[in-house]
């Protein structure tokens, strides 16, 4: 039996269950703490750990061109258990990365129980750990407990800031009207049919919208009222209400598409869901988050051609999020400066999608596992999508407006270059310098 002292990480989901798993991997054993079922929140459904309550798409899995696939690549690299479920359990998306969010979070809970240097323990944390844990991790996420709120509030003199995260629905497919929607991804990615695209005219559009912005809303109370919106995931009314044609140029843009119903009418506008399941029977609506009440919701949803008998197999919702100033209160491996035993990561910390959050809770389960054994263990260049990353929380943006972001190159150093190059061509400048140095950052860890 081991003599070395578990690091306890509170929080199972995908940043907690991918710290738990590095340290397990490196030799450490953990004490994982999740609070459901005990104490269930409000956007999550089950108790198994990673689970995925907004989106089952981790984003594009282009890692020449895109931020976001770059850090799929780098986490693949690095032996990331979510990247492994997500591969083992990925559903079609065109270009996009999506799971089957039942079979995803089953894979990742049972990788973590069957390994032998990971102990379960569900119960609530409602306060910060005891010094004599040594080391925690805490990845509690945007749906951090009240209790351990107030707590860390407490010990870091900050007020944590706060967003409104909206849930996207998701409609059964037997539902859809097929003589109005169609199969197809834009401009043909993927498999060139990966969406469901349900079309509207210019009247459709604007009956739409009219009852979007009329519909009856999800009131705040009284102290969630000045909350701000993260700008990634708006709700489509709060879009609506920025102007009319705001979705039309956003989840509703109608580019790259083609009505085989009515191939000579562009449409004003287009709706597209993506697959949610590996079964194929339910889809979510892209781009479509919302605070709508339920039977307003509902209403307003059934407008869109195709989907005016549509059948919901869950409903929008919408749910309060906390992260903290971290460029002010961690350093730059994540501990929190007024007590440096205790280290946070995933969207608590201010990244912002399950892939960053992951890779957050990837880099921190490195670094503690390294404390562990007495080393030190450097951060990944910040030329690459995990150190860029990790920049901006810890430093790289300014601590009197920080706010959630997720991975981008904008977050990356300039390029050095000796002509101008734009768009694709400079994108992919950056993954061809990035790969190379996170490998190098990964032999030298490995030989540290």
């Amino acid at each position: 039996m081991s003599t070395v002292k578990p690091v306890h990480i509170i929080g199972a989901g995908l940043a907690g269950s991918e710290a738990a798993w590095q340290l397990a991997e490196a030799g450490v054993p953990v004490t994982l703490h999740e609070m459901r079922p005990v104490r269930p929140t409000d956007a999550h459904h089950t108790d198994k750990c990673a689970e995925l309550v907004c989106s089952n798409s981790f984003r594009s899995d282009d890692k020449e061109y895109n931020a976001v696939g770059l850090i799929h690549d780098e986490m693949r690299r690095a032996g990331s258990i979510i990247m492994r479920c997500a591969d083992e359990h990925k559903v079609p998306a065109g270009g996009a990365l999506a799971v089957d969010r039942e079979g995803f979070s089953a894979a990742v809970t049972g990788a973590l129980e069957n390994h032998p240097l990971i102990t379960m323990e569900r119960g609530e944390i409602d306060g910060l750990p005891p010094v004599e844990w040594e080391h925690t991790i805490i990845a509690t996420g945007p749906l951090t407990s009240g209790p351990l709120a107030e707590a860390i509030r407490t010990e870091t003199g900050e007020e944590s800031l706060a967003f409104f995260d909206a849930i996207a629905p998701i409609v059964y497919k037997e539902s859809i009207d097929f003589d109005k929607a169609w199969f197809q991804s834009r401009y043909d990615k993927g498999d060139g049919k990966d969406y469901i695209n349900c079309p509207m005219n210019e009247a459709e559009y604007n009956t739409f919208i009219d009852a979007l912005i009329e519909g009856d809303k999800t009131e705040f109370k009284d102290w969630e009222k000045d909350t701000p919106y993260f700008d990634g995931c708006l709700p489509i009314e709060v879009m609506a209400e920025r102007g009319r044609e705001t979705l039309r140029h956003g989840p509703m843009k109608p580019v790259g598409l083609t009505n085989p119903h009515d191939p000579t009418n562009k449409p004003r506008a287009i709706v597209q869901l993506r697959q949610d399941n590996a079964l194929g029977t339910l889809y979510n609506m892209v781009g479509f988050q919302t605070k709508l009440k339920y039977g307003a919701q509902a209403d307003v949803l059934r407008t869109i051609p195709g989907l005016e008998k549509a059948e919901f197999a869950r409903l929008g919702g919408i749910h309060r999020n906390t992260f903290l100033n971290s460029p002010r209160l961690l350093d730059g491996n994540l501990r929190l400066k007024s007590r440096p035993d205790v280290r946070f990561a995933g969207q608590i910390t201010g990244c912002e999608g399950y892939v960053e959050s992951a890779a957050v809770g990837l880099m921190v389960g490195r670094f503690t596992a390294a404390e562990k054994s007495g080393k030190t263990l450097p951060t990944p260049p910040l030329a690459t999508a995990m150190g860029a990353l990790l920049n901006h929380i810890t430093g790289g943006a300014d601590e009197s407006t920080f706010q959630p972001m997720n991975v981008n190159f904008g977050l990356f150093p300039d390029l050095e270059l000796t002509k101008r190059v734009k768009g694709r061509d400079r994108k992919k400048l950056y993954s061809d310098r990035a790969i190379p140095l996170f490998d190098a950052w990964l032999s030298e860890i490995a030989a540290a």
